[in-house]
Parts: structure tokens; C-alpha cells; sequence
């Protein structure tokens, strides 16, 4: 069996994990949990990770992995690409690996070229850039702690701060006061806040928070259309400033959207980011990655093997979708 290479996708919700062949061809694929180094530790999150992995290998038979190309959430800066590194290096899948965060397993998902610009908005939000020379633009993506708020976990805790103050006179009516309790099943707003706070509703629950404050911006509530508004500002906000420390703000260069909450289109969002960029950065092209960020991985990995573009092309048809 020839030369082969690990991809790895590790993202805050499901991990997902290829082994492919030099030539592109794809011989194994294995999804796993979250990959959240934050919370699980170092070890931890690469505990989770394993089981994909081996799963994987034993799918294509237990190749000699050449490389691992490992994109994770987590890997926020430079000294966790190194511990994350060394812990996977530990496991003993190969002798060679590249870390780097899942931003940009997305931007190699979606470009023509091996630059651009990516904002991710998932759980939460992240960007990266790549400029022509080789700069490189990217966040420490700390959440509120490094002045981030975008992504699932902001748009739904925003859903339930406006319903409940909505609901009790602290803030103007909102149809997300009735929304909210309906989607959990309760009564009221409060009673939700209350569910949670005893843990009767996993806090992670409010992720799902999103489509029902889409869904209400949709049938014109102002305090939801205000919040999807914010959400697109934030996201070409951070694709503004990679766009200006790369250089590429007035160039003909594509802009990756991805992650869950982009991924999904919601054409209210979608329609706010069209005109946000089209002002912004007229020569952009917008792309929505529709292919999953494992292929970036996977072609960064190519990249790292020099392997033909022949390789590039085959893995991209073939891939699983």
C-alpha cells in the first residue's frame, strides 16, 4: 500500500477523521464527539479523537500514515498547536504532524487558491486569512474574553435574554417570549432560565435557540431582527479586518463562509452579509462551503505531501458528501 495520510476535522460539536491515499483517494472516514481541549483537557480531547482514528485505520486496513493533518477547534494559539501536536504525536499514528486550527481546514475547503479569507460560525465565531504573499491573519477566538460574540452559543443565550426581559417589563415585547417557552415546552420564559439554572435543560440546549430567533426575525420581531443584524456585522467585521492585514481588501478574493449557522443560509442573514460585503469589498467573491471542512484537511495534507494536482482534483470529485 502506498504512502497515505491522516485528516482530521476536530470541531467544538463532531469530529471527523479520513485516511487517504497520496493519489486522493479516500479509503476510510469515522465521525466522533466534540473536540473541546478547552474543557477536556490536552489528553482529554485527544482521547475522544482516538477512537475515530483507529476506527478509521482499521476501515482502511491500518495503512503507514505519512502525515497527520490535524485542524482543530481549540488549537487557538501558537503554544496549543504545540502541546496539541505533541499529544498526538504521542499516540504513534506517525512520525509527522501539522496542527492548526479548523479555520483553516474551511478556507482550503472552499477556495480555488491556497488564500482568502474564512469566518466560521458554529458554536462559535472564528476568521483566518491567508494573503497571496503568505501572511497570515487569525483571532485568538477566547470568546467574550477576546471581545468575540457570533455563533450559536451568543445567538441563543441573546434569545432567551430578550425573551425572559421581554417577558417580565426589563426590555421591549418581543415574540421570542412565547417562542422560547414553546420551543422548551414550558410556560414562560422564566421557566426555561429556571430549567436550566436547576439543570433539568442541558445548557447547550440554547444552541438550538438559533433557527427559532431566525424564524421570529423572519416574521418581523425587532429585537430578533436586531440580533441577526449584529450577528452579520460581527461576521464581516472579522472578515474585514483579515481581508486589511492580508492585504486583500480590494482584491478579487473569496470569502469562505461556514459553520452551522452560515452553512444554513438563513436568507434574512444571508441577505445582510450580500449587501455588508458587496459594500465592503466589491471584488470579493462570497463561496458557502458546502463540501465539510475534513476535505480541507485532507488537501492541506496533500499540500504538505506535494502530492499532484491530479490528487487535489480526484480527492475533491470523490469525496463523500
Amino acid at each position: 500500500m502506498g504512502m497515505s495520510l491522516l485528516a482530521v476535522d476536530g470541531g467544538n460539536s463532531k469530529t471527523d477523521v479520513a485516511v487517504v491515499t497520496a493519489e486522493g483517494e479516500v479509503l476510510a472516514t469515522a465521525r466522533t464527539g466534540g473536540f473541546q481541549p478547552h474543557d477536556d483537557g490536552v489528553g482529554g480531547a485527544v482521547d475522544v479523537l482516538a477512537g475515530a482514528v483507529e476506527e478509521a485505520l482499521d476501515r482502511a486496513g491500518r495503512p503507514e500514515i505519512a502525515h497527520i493533518a490535524a485542524y482543530l477547534a481549540g488549537a487557538d494559539l501558537p503554544e496549543e498547536e504545540v502541546a496539541l501536536r505533541k499529544e498526538i504525536l504521542s499516540r504513534g499514528w506517525s512520525r509527522e504532524a501539522t496542527v492548526g486550527n479548523d479555520t483553516f481546514a474551511l478556507l482550503r475547503t472552499g477556495t480555488s487558491r491556497p488564500w482568502g479569507v474564512a469566518v466560521v460560525c458554529g458554536a462559535g465565531i472564528n476568521a483566518v486569512g491567508i494573503g497571496p504573499d503568505g501572511s497570515v491573519a487569525r483571532f485568538p477566538a477566547l470568546g467574550m474574553l477576546s471581545g468575540d460574540w457570533g455563533g450559536g452559543e451568543d445567538v441563543g443565550d441573546a434569545a432567551l435574554f430578550h425573551a425572559v426581559r421581554g417577558e417580565d417589563g426589563r426590555g421591549p415585547a418581543t415574540t421570542l417570549t412565547g417562542a422560547v417557552a414553546a420551543h422548551f415546552g414550558r410556560s414562560t420564559a422564566v421557566d426555561v432560565v429556571l430549567a436550566v439554572h436547576g439543570g433539568e435543560l442541558d445548557r447547550d440546549l440554547l444552541l438550538d435557540l438559533t433557527p427559532v430567533l431566525f424564524a421570529e426575525a423572519a416574521a418581523g420581531d425587532a429585537l430578533s431582527l436586531q440580533t441577526l443584524h449584529r450577528l452579520a456585522d460581527e461576521v464581516v467585521g472579522m472578515a474585514e479586518v483579515a481581508l486589511r492585514r492580508t492585504g486583500q481588501l480590494s482584491s478579487p478574493v473569496e470569502i469562505v463562509l461556514g459553520g452551522g449557522l452560515l452553512a444554513a443560509r438563513d436568507p434574512l442573514l444571508a441577505a445582510a452579509l450580500s449587501a455588508a460585503f458587496t459594500r465592503l469589498a466589491p471584488a470579493a467573491t462570497l463561496v458557502y462551503a458546502d463540501a465539510p471542512p475534513i476535505l480541507g484537511a485532507a488537501l492541506l495534507g496533500l499540500d504538505h505531501l506535494a502530492a499532484a494536482p491530479a490528487a487535489h482534483e480526484r480527492l475533491r470529485a470523490s469525496w463523500p458528501r
